[in-house]
């Protein structure tokens, strides 16, 4: 069946201005974890793109009919359990980490997500994926090599946050036909804030006694990140395919270098950017195959029905 909505230049629009958005989230949340630890950075940030998400489900007629979803309980439960255990451990991670250096390790995230519906979808996994994922591996090594003491930590903690987030975009997957994405946004970060702030007050990690300026980035940041660039995304959805889509996003770290040199005065080390341009090339590679896997499978449906 044809996509009434499909609109290429306006899908590359919405998907560039999304992946702009989203890159803001290493400068916004750097900086501010200059002033908060992660732990309280992390309850901020969530709470905040809590109430901006609530907001919106409120204002969107389609969206606040299905506020109080009758069912998908336990999934939308799970989706925010991933997201206080992602977030949790995506800032411990970057506030050890060069920013532009950690936008490079989260292009694994798409393969993460592959992986995942590989094992709980039972997806098919091709050779060419395989070897992507192995170049994506390599760039990773080499950006670590003789490192591991300084960025050890960081790199760990961002791994097992792409996997908490890998699982709750496979869960959203499966999820988002029944819920609307407006509302299962708003009670993603709402669960996750919950959960995160239990954590918080529980490990005595709260202390909100921080400058101002740090307050005003970390809340314009969790409206940025969490919020408007998941609007433009979801914009990109109905008028793109989800790889093409993603084609774009693997180029993010190209609009973090710029940002966070101007922002951060930061600039990764030479192995680092080597590794993360190695990483990058697998990445862009595996999103490539993505789009020619789609587009086999649709002129498979076509022939399938003509």
């Amino acid at each position: 069946m044809k996509n009434e909505n499909y609109d290429p230049s306006k899908g590359l629009f919405y998907s560039f201005g999304g992946a702009l958005l989203l890159s803001t989230n290493f400068i916004t949340v750097k900086y501010g974890l200059r002033g908060f630890n992660p732990e309280t950075f992390s309850l901020v940030w969530t709470a905040s793109a809590a109430i901006y998400a609530l907001v919106i489900a409120l204002l969107a007629k389609k969206s606040r009919e299905q506020l109080f979803p009758k069912r998908n309980a336990i999934a939308i439960l799970a989706i925010g359990v991933c997201t206080a255990v992602g977030m949790i451990l995506a800032w411990k991670g970057l506030s050890t980490l060069d920013p532009a250096f950690a936008s490079f390790l989260w292009r694994i995230l798409p393969v993460l997500t592959v992986l995942a519906g590989v094992i709980v979808l039972k997806e098919r996994l091709y050779r060419a994926e395989l070897l992507a994922m192995i170049v994506m591996l390599l760039g990773g090594l080499l950006s670590v090599v003789g490192r591991w003491h300084i960025v050890g930590t960081g790199v760990v903690l961002t791994v097992l946050a792409g996997i908490a987030g890998a699982l709750q975009l496979i869960i959203a997957k499966i999820t988002v036909n029944d819920v609307h994405p407006n509302v299962l946004v708003a009670y993603r970060v709402a669960i996750g804030a919950m959960l995160i702030a239990c954590w918080t007050f529980a490990t005595g990690a709260a202390d909100f006694s921080v400058e101002a300026r740090y307050w005003g980035v970390t809340l314009l940041g969790a409206f940025l990140g969490p919020c408007a660039s998941f609007l433009l995304t979801f914009r990109a959805y109905k008028c793109w395919s989800l790889s093409k889509s993603s084609l774009i996003l693997m180029a993010q770290p190209l609009l973090v270098l710029p940002m966070a040199y101007v922002f951060l005065d930061t600039v990764p080390q030479l192995k680092e950017l080597t590794g993360g341009g190695i990483i990058l090339s697998g990445g862009l590679w595996f999103a490539l195959i993505q789009v020619k896997k789609n587009k086999r499978g649709l002129h498979r449906s076509k022939s399938k029905f003509s």
